[in-house]
């Protein structure tokens, strides 16, 4: 017997934090498959496409022995989140099939050997290793993730740049209408380290992270990233590229307005009603102590909202995509939220007031 008998929460909870990788449609049959390993008590996931593997572990009472397999992950997750919650299954392996039995259900899926499938290679022996709290990585992925290029064709812009600086981790994402970036303080390294990390990586890290004090541990080299979880380990090639200089996109403004963070996000999200639906534009009319938020589209329909403030600078009329806008914004967990410009042509910084840990610039957009 493979698995003599494990609960159903128990094997999909770890099943499925390696399955997110995993496509029906794949260049070889095995990719489609997820590896499983019983080493006693130890049940094993691992899955990969070549560029990313992930591979999940838990512990479960009844077990003895070792063995593995491959079989159809999409298939297996079916047949087990459509059994009864708390229900206890077994699995075994018969002329080349898997056999899952729950009750009176019984269920028998085609496998292909374990020896042939792919592993990614390590490639970390002249890598360095860092630790960082997981709630503190994902709340830096959560603040840039949604800038990241969407199948550009600089590869380079899909993904993350992960800079390891003295005693700072920063995250730069860019899709070059806006940029996104995010630092925070760890126990760094004493050298500089830049690598880009692919936006399907970017994904599903951001999905295993939890918000926990648990420390997570990156092994960085020139070719692969690892990360480390309890429980979990992602490992991924690395995007070879050289990313835009964030630096030079970051404008210095001394055009300020602090708005409540909410009230601002509802504004926009009223006005973006009635916006353009393919262009999304909205027009920041600003004024000394106020802000106009105007949206119009091809029905000749129009929305207008108004936010009193405290700006004292020029005026300005300027448009921008209001999506990307709301993306910033909220994304963020601050109530307060810093609105920095240029002119008319220029583009707009969006920061946390009194802090440097997070810049978000948007392009402007005629209307």
């Amino acid at each position: 017997m493979f698995i003599k008998k494990i609960e159903r929460e128990l094997f999909l909870k770890s099943f499925q934090r390696v399955i997110g990788i995993v496509e029906r449609k794949q260049p070889l049959p095995i990719l489609s498959n997820v590896l499983i390993k019983k080493n006693d008590s130890t049940i094993g996931f691992v899955a990969t496409d070549l560029e990313i593997q992930i591979e999940s572990h838990t512990e479960f009472n009844e077990g003895t022995g070792s063995d593995s397999i491959t079989v159809s992950a999409k298939k297996l997750q079916e047949i087990i989140r459509v059994l009864p919650e708390k229900s206890f299954f077994s699995l075994d392996i018969q002329d080349n099939k898997l056999i899952l039995r729950s009750n009176k259900s019984r269920f028998n899926l085609q496998t292909l050997p374990a020896q042939d499938f792919p592993l990614v290679s390590d490639q970390l022996k002249e890598g360095s290793t860092v630790n960082i709290k997981q709630c503190v990585l994902k709340k830096l992925i959560t603040k840039v993730q949604y800038s990241m290029a969407q199948q550009d064709i600089r590869y380079y812009l899909n993904g993350v740049l992960l800079v390891l600086d003295g005693e700072y981790i920063k995250l730069i994402a860019t899709d070059g209408h806006r940029l996104a970036f995010a630092s925070a303080k760890f126990n760094g390294l004493d050298k500089k380290l830049e690598i880009i990390i692919s936006r399907k990586t970017v994904v599903e890290l951001a999905k295993l992270l939890s918000d926990s004090e648990d420390d997570v541990q990156l092994e960085l080299a020139e070719k692969q990233i690892r990360i480390s979880l309890p429980e979990v380990t992602l490992t991924s090639k690395i995007i070879d590229g050289k990313f835009p200089d964030y630096d030079r996109v970051i404008p210095k403004y001394t055009n300020n307005l602090i708005l409540d963070r909410l009230i601002l996000s509802n504004s926009l999200q009223r006005v973006a009603v009635l916006s353009n639906e393919k262009f999304r534009g909205v027009r920041f009319v600003l004024t000394e102590k106020n802000l106009k938020i105007i949206s119009s589209n091809n029905e000749q329909e129009e929305a207008q909202e108004e936010i009193e403030n405290d700006y004292h600078g020029p005026a300005l009329d300027i448009g921008f995509n209001v999506n990307y806008l709301l993306d910033g914004i909220n994304n963020l967990d601050s109530e307060q939220v810093m609105l920095s410009f240029g002119d008319a042509n220029s583009s707009i910084l969006i920061s946390i007031p009194e802090t440097d840990d997070f810049k978000y610039v948007v392009m402007p957009m005629r209307i």
